[in-house]
């Protein structure tokens, strides 16, 4: 049981499991908007389980796969590959068992998702081989995450509309924005190892530009969505302190400073997401009352 508890430990910090927050809640809002309230137990218990499965299967590849970079980058060679607590045939057993846990959800969802699902790991996997050869891989990692957002929209509806789209549009620039923050971090190393990246391309300066420019364009598609889903001043009001948050984020930018990017890149952008569900969902049902 022992041995049990710490394997279940190692992966947990491994995947950066509370890292769910990021899109997890907008899934949430897709469902909602896609049900008109509440979806059933049977679409809320598969969404979830699939939303788990895709990204701790996604987040253990990428960890696998670029192990020989983390081994080399003085800021991550203390993750748990390259520190042999986790071995590459357990990671790879995690990998196969949130894959076919996947596979299963979007079957038991409806046959849309379930056709849809070789796709969606396809796509969550190949990020991992982005940074070796484009920039835009940031985009290509928010436009992974963003389906957690369409699919949820989906397992509730069954078909295609727009409004998920933009909701996956946001998903894809704020993770991007973000994400390019936190890769400010690696400037040289990437350099020196071949590795792709906004910052590392572009230089700090312009990278945190692009970033804001990320982040501007999707505060606008949230107030778009505020007109288009006909919301009301509780989504507003969520919005307006999200933006406070995202000011504060490129504030405090202090590539030099692991502590304070870690508040940039993640903390601060937990509490976004979780900001945004919960007005959103106070604003649904307020105005339904």
């Amino acid at each position: 049981m022992r041995l049990i508890l710490q394997k279940t430990r190692l992966f947990g910090e491994l995947v950066m499991f509370s890292h769910t927050l990021f899109s997890l809640p907008f899934a949430i809002i897709a469902m909602v908007w896609a049900a008109g309230g509440m979806a059933s137990s049977h679409v809320l218990i598969w969404s979830l389980i699939a939303l788990v499965a895709a990204r701790n299967g996604a987040n253990a590849f990428n960890r696998l796969v670029d192990k020989e970079f983390d081994e080399k980058n003085p800021r991550t060679s203390h993750r748990h590959l390259p520190q042999r607590l986790l071995q590459d045939k357990e990671v790879i057993l995690f990998i196969v068992i949130n894959y076919t846990v996947l596979i299963f959800a979007a079957y038991m969802l409806n046959p849309l998702c379930f056709a849809l699902s070789p796709i969606a790991i396809l796509l969550i996997s190949s990020y991992s081989y982005t940074k070796r050869f484009t920039w835009l891989c940031h985009l290509y990692l928010g436009f992974t995450i963003a389906s957690a957002p369409i699919g949820a929209w989906f397992a509730v509806t069954g078909q295609f509309d727009f409004v998920p789209f933009v909701l996956g549009t946001i998903v894809m620039l704020w993770i991007a924005g973000f994400d390019i923050i936190y890769a400010t971090q690696d400037i040289e190393f990437d350099r020196e190892t071949g590795l792709w990246s906004v910052p590392s391309y572009f230089g700090l300066t312009k990278s945190l530009w692009i970033a804001r420019g990320l982040h501007f364009i999707m505060v606008l598609l949230l107030l778009f969505l505020y007109f288009y889903q006909d919301l009301g001043f509780i989504y507003l009001f969520g919005i307006g302190v999200s933006i406070i948050l995202l000011l504060t984020e490129h504030k405090i930018i202090r590539p030099s400073n692991r502590k304070t990017m870690k508040i940039a890149s993640y903390k601060l952008n937990q509490v976004i997401s979780m900001v945004i569900l919960a007005c959103t969902l106070i604003d649904f049902y307020v105005t339904r009352m």
